[in-house]
Order: structure tokens, then sequence, then C-alpha cells
């Protein structure tokens, strides 16, 4: 087998390994049953996101600095700390530094990925089958965490403990994988560490003022990935408040998860379309399905969500694939973050608005 192939089943293996987070995937559900109330849970849930916030951007900065293997190395560790510190904790304090430490497992992990597996590509004159590495991994990734919200009842059965054991587990056993990694050898600036770190972050900036389509890319991405995203979030509620038995929410919730599966392989059919083109064919087609969602009859808002979902994922290959033909090799994992962070604002509004106007319906 060659070194590229081992390469990219080391990245596979990682992408499942880190879906696969059957706790992660209840964690609301098992801090309740904890006797956690859900302005707690909210809480928890608002210091996840604010340290994504606040570190997606350093921890690209990082990777491109350090190296991304060692920040894969990071990523596995940090999640599997936060297992561990959700299988201590004895308090909200313990809860909230385990879900930081979750936050910072992703952050590591944003960016990395996609830079090593483009440059390992490139080095190898092969760039031109990233996009089948994206699709694949996002299929691998929506196919885990489908499978994980389909096991939540599992997870209940087995008791807050048992389940985050079995998550830290899966993240010790994703530490062999990413410590195999191969670190593409690129060229990097001599001089201090705070030195490295100041020149990663100027030439970012210099290449993003430089580069409006790469900024137009990420904003029209993060667009409709926020509604796609709120809108399957939303659905969670809003079917079983239109008579779904509650027995049928999980099949139904593991059926939407797999609809991004269809999309990011369908993401190779489409390569003749400009970039434009298919970005209206998606935003259009996420809008239709949240109108369709917007009814009242069970089976025209499952198919609405079913809809936005796969051409949610279908949009966030091709820009993948757009973006990484674009930036250069010593930034990318920053860029990459940048494109995250794009995404984490525009869900800061999309998220109220989407929650509002679903629950006037």
């Amino acid at each position: 087998m060659s070194e590229i192939k081992r390469q990219l089943r080391r990245l596979y293996a990682l992408t499942a390994v880190s879906s696969l987070q059957i706790a992660g995937a209840s964690w609301v559900a098992l801090l309740a049953a904890r006797g956690f109330s859900l302005a707690q849970i909210g809480l928890a849930e608002g210091v996840f996101h604010l340290t994504s916030f606040l570190f997606e951007l350093p921890s690209g900065v990082l990777a491109d600095v350090f190296g991304r293997k060692r920040s894969m190395i990071a990523s596995q560790c940090m999640f599997a700390a936060a297992s561990a510190a959700m299988l201590l904790s004895r308090s909200m304090a313990g809860v909230c530094a385990a879900m930081a430490l979750s936050a910072l497992g992703y952050n590591f992990a944003s960016g990395s990925r996609e830079a090593l597996a483009y440059e390992s590509l490139q080095q190898c004159g092969r760039e031109d089958e990233y996009e089948r590495y994206a699709a694949n991994d996002a299929t691998l990734w929506r196919a885990g965490t489908a499978l994980a919200t389909l096991c939540a009842g599992f997870a209940l059965w087995l008791g807050p403990r048992a389940a985050y054991s079995l998550d830290l587990a899966l993240a010790l056993l994703g530490l062999w994988p990413a410590l195999c990694l191969r670190e593409p050898v690129r060229e990097t600036d001599a001089g201090s560490t705070a030195r490295r770190i100041g020149g990663a972050v100027r030439q970012s900036a210099d290449f993003l003022l430089h580069s409006p389509r790469a900024l137009r890319l990420m904003l029209c991405d993060a667009a409709v990935g926020a509604v796609a995203t709120m809108l399957l979030f939303l659905l969670q509620a809003r079917l079983p408040a239109l008579g779904l038995p509650g027995a049928w929410l999980g099949p139904a919730l593991f059926l939407l998860g797999l609809s991004g599966t269809l999309g990011a392989q369908a993401a190779r059919f489409f390569g003749r379309l400009r970039y434009r083109q298919l970005a209206l064919l998606c935003a259009g087609g996420v809008l239709a399905g949240t109108l369709l969602a917007a009814s009242g009859w069970l089976p025209v808002v499952f198919a609405g969500g079913f809809l936005a979902g796969m051409l949610d994922d279908l949009l966030a290959v091709r820009t993948d694939v757009a973006l990484n033909g674009m930036i250069p090799s010593g930034q990318r994992a920053t860029l990459v973050s940048v494109s995250s962070l794009v995404f984490s604002l525009v869900m800061l509004a999309a998220a109220p608005l989407m929650g509002a106007a679903f629950g006037a319906l």
C-alpha cells in the first residue's frame, strides 16, 4: 500500500472515531439524567460555543506554525480529557470544564485535517483527488454522527458513567492513527515562536485582504450551512409536535443525518457546474426545504429537512475543494479556521431568527 493511501486511511480513522461519540451525541439527556437543570445545560452549551469562538483562529495559527500532526494529536488528547472530565465531574464547574475541553478538541482538528489531506495529495501531484477525499470524509462524518444519534437510547440505558467511559476509550483509540500521521514537508519561517506566529497571522490577513473571492465563498457556504443546520436542529422538536411517535424520532433523525452523505457523494457529479451556479442551486434548494419544513404535513416536513441537509453538504464539499485550491500551504489551517469562524458568526444571527420563525408556526 502506498504511503498516501495509508495517510488518508489514518485521517478517515480519526474522522470515524470522532464522529462516533455516543455520549457526546446525547449529552443533554445524560446531564438531565444526572439532575442538571435545563438552565445549567444551556450554560454548558454556552461555554462550549464561547470556547470554540475564542480559540478557533488561534488553534489554526498554532497548527500552521507547529505542525498539523501535533494539532491532531492535541485534538484527540482534548477529546479524551473532556470525556474524563465528564466522568469525574460532580459539579457544574466540572461540566463546564469538560465542555470547554471538547470545544478545544474540535478547534485543534478544524483546518488541520483538511490541510494534512490536501498537502499530502499535493506532494504526490494528486491534489485533483482531494474532492474525492473531502466527499468520503464528509460521508463518514455524517454517517458516524447519525449512528451516534441513533444510539442515544443505548447511551441512556448504559448510564452516564459507562457512556462517557466508551467515549474516552474511543478518544484514546484515536491517538494511534494520529501518532502515525506523516507531516508533509513544507517551507517554514525561521525565527522565534512569536515571530512565526506573527508571520502566520500577517500572511493570512494579507491573503484575505487580497482575495475577496475566498471571503465570498466562506460567507456563501456559511449562510447556506447555518440555515440547513438550524433547520435540522429545529426538526428535533417539530417532528414530534406534528405527531411523529417518540419511538420513531431516533430513526427519523438518523435518516435526516444520512441526507448529508448523499450530498457529499453527489458533489463529484456536479464538477461541470461553476461554483456560482452550484451555490445558487444549493441556496435555492435549502430555502425550498425550509419552506417545506414550515408546512404542517409530516412527510413534507421530513422531505424538506432531507433536501436541505443533502444540499448543505453538497455545497460544503465543493467549497472545501475550492478554498483549499486557493489557500497558500503556510496558512492553510489558519484560513480554514477562519471559514469555521465565519460559520459561527452567521449562526449567531441565524439561530434566533429561525428559532423565532418556527416557534411562531
